[in-house]
């Protein structure tokens, strides 16, 4: 496991962009295949994005789709979420959260196949 540092999160206006980190402890993190999820008040914890540990492979959730990016950076051990047309419903915490991956394995919309979590970053979006 590592431990893994959201940063980035913060207040924007509808139609606004931020852009998160998921900055990791170790190197090692470059073996793992990474997600972002949310949770709003009150509401289940939502599946965003995943990316394999080479980046060749992204998923989004439906909700996200076409706004959102994932991309991920080697040299600084660290994950991103590029958040476009941002909405009131964007609203939530997010996290980010990693496993150990063979090269060849797919990232998972599951949040169970992670193992290594960060403490969140606050996102709110005002109408």
């Amino acid at each position: 496991q590592v431990q893994l540092v959201e940063s980035g999160g913060g207040l924007v206006q509808a139609g606004g962009s931020l852009r998160l980190s998921c900055a990791a402890s170790r190197r090692t993190f470059n073996d793992y295949n990474v997600a972002w999820f949310r949770q709003a008040p009150g509401q289940e914890r939502e599946f965003v994005t995943c990316i394999s540990r080479n980046g060749g492979m992204t998923v989004y959730g439906d909700s996200v789709k076409g706004r959102f990016t994932i991309s991920r950076d080697k040299t600084k051990n660290t994950v991103y979420l590029q958040m476009n047309s941002l909405k009131p419903e964007d609203t939530a915490v997010y996290y980010c959260a990693g496993r150990r991956a063979i090269l060849t394995a797919s990232p998972s919309r599951e949040a169970g196949s992670y193992d290594s979590w960060g403490q969140g970053t606050q996102v709110t979006v005002s109408s």
